[in-house]
């Protein structure tokens, strides 16, 4: 069976590419990220800068011009148009602590709106230092521990809104 794909570029641009294509492609691996790639007598050096394979979206440059591209296939536009959404999860609106040990820094205030992946507070354990991360974008509801406390697995460290 022969599989499609919808690739759209930059948020604008939308493309159809099939097996066929992508098998056609002339393209040699010059590194783990670069490629050089012909396409219509033309030469292309391509570099893969970020990917996030269970989104699906990858960041490209193509000789020096950056591109943002998102990837969907048949199943993906199956499931979004049965309203659900590929990789969905449920919220997560409390951080507890991971294992046992002592706030080192709070990076987070409450009311403070934060993005995802954002540095919450560190956390040493066994000698390390842990960062935790925000898992979403989110506003700080609450702050349940203090820099120098002594805390519990599963302690309540932080809570959004």
């Amino acid at each position: 069976m022969n599989q499609n794909f919808k690739a759209k570029v930059n948020n604008s641009s939308e493309f159809n590419i099939s097996e066929k294509d992508i098998a056609a492609l002339d393209s040699i691996k010059i590194s783990n990220s670069k490629f050089h790639v012909l396409q219509n007598n033309n030469s292309y050096e391509a570099e893969m800068v970020s990917s996030n394979f269970h989104k699906k979206e990858y960041q490209i440059t193509i000789n020096n011009n950056n591109y943002s591209i998102k990837i969907q296939d048949h199943l993906d536009a199956l499931i979004k148009s049965m309203g659900f959404e590929v990789g969905a999860s449920k919220v997560v609106n409390n951080i507890k602590a991971p294992m046992p040990g002592l706030i080192l820094d709070i990076n987070v205030k409450v009311g403070e709106e934060i993005k995802e992946d954002a540095p919450l507070l560190v956390l040493e354990a066994m000698k390390m230092e842990n960062t935790l991360v925000s898992p979403r974008d989110g506003v700080i509801k609450s702050i349940a521990v203090s820099k120098g406390e002594a805390v519990d697995k599963n302690q309540l460290l932080i809570e959004f809104e």
